[in-house]
């Protein structure tokens, strides 16, 4: 009753837009990516299965929409690694419908040669100028580096949900970092030369200040708004006793960042880097007062990266009004049966649009799926080559 009282009431929430758009991604076809020579597939707009061996490449099916939606991979930031063995290049086309109308999107990248990114044929100015049109969620067995590593992993966290609906936030972020980058140019020049020009730190201070506060304040925004999305999700998901926390930690919470570049120019001349900013950000995950990392288990830590994901799902639907798709990669690890079913209801909501599910047991997703009234398509995976099984089958048959 709890669990099901505490999903009518965010199923409530979620339609806090008032029209919210359905888009999916309908065609996926891949020249050269990763371990793919050739590949292509027609996809179900609900619930679509990839399953096969670990290692034979479900994952990269996946990574190729996260490159369609943002420009680049989720699992790292140097496209050469996606090219095939032994190749110069990689393509990927894709096929999205959005209220009836299709959009085609080619993303290219070869060696020695800059990504590019089309439109319907247009090339994009800027990548950064196609974030966000077609937003995406991805839940994947990697996350643990949100809880595991730096501080820098859980800010790229928050950059990627706020870039999926606000275009002038990543613009703020990519300015802040190229003003950061020259302001600590600076600072070692001052150590090389033995000359300090106070006027020419200020030329970059007033830009970190300008970009700086802007990120700021999106970002203390989200968090707010996340947190109690987050822990009803992770409710949903366990319904265990343990408290779930996020917060923010800035140092533009502590006052004026002006004045806080100012009283740290004699240590940033020591250093020669700029050690107050954003770029010192951190997203704090706790549980029971204590940090997740060190209290939770890895099913613990997995339900809260899951939920964390889910509340990112909801806040980027409801402030872009476009429902984003969902990749759910190799969801079984680390949970019990009990938790992946709690996962799966949750998805299987309409309210979800279209999702992709990876698993190494075609005969497990089928129990799971078969308690919803839902169409499905499901792939196999086998020697590189992908195969069709099933086409809009009927879950419970």
């Amino acid at each position: 009753m709890v669990r099901r009282c505490a999903f009518a009431l965010l199923c409530h929430r979620a339609i806090a837009p008032l029209f919210v758009i359905i888009m999916y991604l309908k065609k996926l076809s891949l020249s050269n990516f990763k371990n793919y020579d050739t590949a292509e597939l027609e996809f179900s707009p609900r619930i679509n299965c990839i399953v096969g061996n670990n290692g034979v490449g479900k994952t990269n099916i996946l990574d190729a929409i996260h490159y369609l939606s943002l420009t680049k991979s989720f699992f790292n930031n140097i496209d050469s690694i996606s090219i095939r063995h032994g190749e110069d290049f990689f393509i990927i086309n894709g096929t999205f419908v959005r209220e009836g109308e299709e959009d085609q999107i080619f993303c290219a990248f070869q060696r020695q040669k800059q990504k590019v990114m089309k439109k319907n044929g247009k090339e994009y100015e800027k990548l950064s100028d196609h974030v966000g049109k077609f937003p995406v969620v991805m839940i994947s067995p990697a996350d643990s580096a949100l809880i595991l590593e730096g501080s820098e992993e859980r800010r790229k966290f928050l950059n990627k949900i706020i870039s999926q609906y606000n275009g002038e936030y990543l613009d703020s972020v990519l300015k802040y970092s190229k003003a950061l980058q020259n302001r600590n140019r600076l600072l070692k020049d001052f150590r090389l030369t033995g000359r300090f020009d106070h006027d020419s730190l200020l030329i970059w201070d007033a830009q970190l200040v300008k970009y700086g506060t802007y990120v700021f304040r999106e970002r203390q925004d989200l968090v707010a708004e996340l947190i109690p999305v987050f822990r009803e999700y992770y409710n949903m998901i366990c319904s265990g006793k343990e408290i779930v926390k996020l917060a923010y930690r800035s140092h533009l919470s502590e006052g004026s960042f002006s004045e806080a570049l100012q009283n740290s120019v004699t240590k940033d001349r020591f250093l020669e880097y700029t050690t107050i900013g954003i770029h010192k950000d951190d997203l704090l995950l706790g549980m029971n007062d204590h940090p997740v990392r060190s209290l939770g288990s890895q099913g613990q830590q997995k339900t809260y990266l899951a939920a964390l994901k889910l509340a990112k799902f909801e806040y980027i639907r409801r402030k872009s009004g476009i429902s984003p798709i969902l990749l759910l990669d190799d969801i079984f690890d680390k949970f019990d049966a009990e938790r992946v079913e709690q996962i799966i209801k949750l998805v299987g909501s309409h309210r979800f649009g279209q999702i992709f599910i990876t698993d190494t047991h075609q005969s497990r997703l089928h129990e799971i799926l078969s308690s919803h009234d839902t169409d499905y398509t499901l792939f196999r995976i086998c020697d590189n080559r992908v195969d069709e099984i099933i086409r809009n089958g009927k879950t419970g048959l």
